[in-house]
């Protein structure tokens, strides 16, 4: 790609890079780790015609539900709250997007005469990351809480 001046790097976060969830911090560390380094990568890159991008979709008709990493031992005293947080994943993996919808944003990243350094995939993703850059962080935790169905 240097040699030829041009070229684009796309890595798939997820929103998840930018809003952590309960029982999810190893997945979230990756995604926040991923949007770290593809933001210093563009900068590194850039003056060669490299551009990097992150595609992050929400929830995602695939088999993510089926494929999440388990603990290798649960503690009782989490119980009822990853009981709330799994039936919200099961629950919003039945209207999730379909796949075509990161597709879609692949294509227009990859294509894009001047890319963006982030497409959200997907209504919900974009309504998430919009809320979560304007409203007050108090009101957010309390709202994402609330959904993840965790108690306080």
């Amino acid at each position: 790609m240097r040699d030829q001046k041009a070229g684009r790097i796309i890595n798939i976060s997820s929103v998840l890079g930018l809003i952590p969830a309960p029982f999810s911090a190893l997945y979230s560390a990756t995604k926040h780790a991923l949007e770290g380094y593809s933001e210093s990568l563009d900068h590194e890159v850039r003056s060669f015609g490299i551009r990097v991008c992150l595609l992050e979709p929400a929830y995602t008709r695939t088999s993510f539900e089926q494929n999440m990493a388990l603990p290798d031992r649960t503690l009782d005293a989490y119980a009822t709250a990853r009981a709330g947080a799994n039936a919200l994943i099961h629950d919003a993996m039945n209207t999730a997007d379909a796949p075509e919808v990161v597709v879609e944003s692949l294509i227009e990243a990859a294509t894009a005469a001047s890319p963006r350094p982030r497409y959200t995939c997907g209504k919900v993703a974009r309504q998430v990351g919009i809320l979560r850059r304007f409203v007050p962080e108090r009101m957010f935790e309390k709202s994402l809480r609330k959904q993840m169905r965790l108690p306080g």
